[in-house]
């Protein structure tokens, strides 16, 4: 089988497939894990470390050229315009802009930026994901356009999308980086095109919707980050996550090769990634400590560790290396602690997965299994 844009070869193990007693055919799929021709998973306990106070320990599969915490800024300024809007009742916008706010800022955002902006996400998935647009679902259109014309946004005659040249330091080079930053309104598309087949609304339901239907390696691994946060018993957003389960009954409900294969890719991550962050916090509880060894670590390099976040380095600036070498130890700690549950969380959802995909095959006695 091959995913959505079959770049991701979906096949089973041919030496390890197998007929149970009942007549059932057991097909067994690898670990996998998300290609990246820019790192490779060292063995040795104290490189894994080095490797993740460097920021490297896990890339993203990414959409865009442009930090989240650079686009994510641009996203707050969008909404406070709106919410500026909504506080002036001399604004012409005042009452459109007061009914956009009913359900919150964040609930006007789509895809990246929400799951950024709505902290669905891991931290360090947060700090490494890029992305070259902000998706709105916001339904007062002229609101939305106002705040974007007052912001210095200009509409793309061609693509209707609103355009803003952006530009950042780049956090490892120091050199200016700059970059187009689309922002689009999903409704002015439904109201061009009708309903696309994808465009259904803002809920974690909805975008997991989208994601599992599309299946590249950016949506499953953006589903991965949310999966690690969140189990419905822990979290700030437990209702919703607990209703985006539906999202995924009604894809296996499909059964369609496309996101058949999407699903047994996810699961295949979702192990291999939860054996990679158990090694991780191993590695941490060892060596967290030589972050205070100033022969491995002098000032220097503490300041370059602090390149891969905004945040790290106005601290850094603030106060100085020794309190940075406090801070990045007590981050360390708690990614340390984390982490553990980050990897059941992900065992345990690709397992309820894989029992929920083999249900819908079970009349086919097919059944998918992921090797230890």
């Amino acid at each position: 089988m091959k995913n959505g844009d079959n770049l991701r070869d979906v096949s089973p193990l041919v030496d390890k497939t197998w007929i149970d007693e009942n007549g059932y055919t057991h097909y067994v799929f690898g670990k996998i894990m998300f290609n990246n021709p820019f790192y490779t998973i060292p063995d040795d306990e104290f490189d894994l470390f080095k490797k993740f106070v460097e920021g490297g320990s896990r890339e993203y599969p990414s959409d865009g050229s442009i930090p989240c915490d650079i686009v994510a800024g641009e996203a707050r300024k969008i909404l406070n315009q709106i919410k500026k809007l909504s506080n002036d009742p001399n604004s012409s916008h005042y009452e459109e802009a007061k009914e956009v706010l009913k359900d919150g800022k964040i609930a006007l955002l789509r895809g990246t930026l929400k799951l950024y902006l709505g902290k669905y996400t891991t931290r360090d998935w947060r700090r490494k994901r890029f992305t070259d647009d902000i998706d709105f679902w916001v339904f007062k259109i002229h609101v939305l356009h106002h705040a974007l014309k007052e912001l210095g946004w200009i509409k793309n005659k061609l693509t209707k999308e609103w355009e803003k040249k952006i530009k950042w330091k780049h956090p490892y080079s120091n050199e200016m980086k700059s970059a187009v930053l689309t922002a689009a309104n999903d409704l002015d598309q439904l109201l061009d095109f009708g309903a696309g087949s994808y465009l259904e609304g803002t809920s974690l339901r909805n975008i997991f919707n989208k994601k599992l239907k599309r299946g590249h390696d950016v949506d499953l691994s953006d589903i991965i980050n949310i999966v690690m946060v969140n189990n419905g018993i822990n979290g700030s957003h437990n209702e919703e996550w607990l209703d985006a389960w539906n999202s995924f009954e009604e894809a296996a409900n499909t059964r369609s090769t496309r996101t058949t294969s999407n699903i047994i890719s996810l699961c295949r991550y979702m192990f291999a990634i939860a054996d990679h962050i158990d090694k991780i916090s191993e590695a941490i509880i060892k060596y967290n400590d030589s972050i205070f060894d100033k022969s491995l670590y002098p000032d220097d390099e503490i300041r370059k560790i602090c390149r891969s976040s905004i945040h790290w380095i106005d601290f850094y600036n603030s106060n100085g290396a020794e309190s940075t070498r406090n801070m990045l130890h007590d981050f360390y700690h708690e990614e340390a602690e984390e982490k553990p549950q980050h990897a059941k969380n992900q065992r345990d959802f690709a397992i309820k997965l894989l029992d929920l995909l083999n249900s819908k095959y079970k009349h086919l006695k097919t059944i998918f299994e992921i090797e230890n």
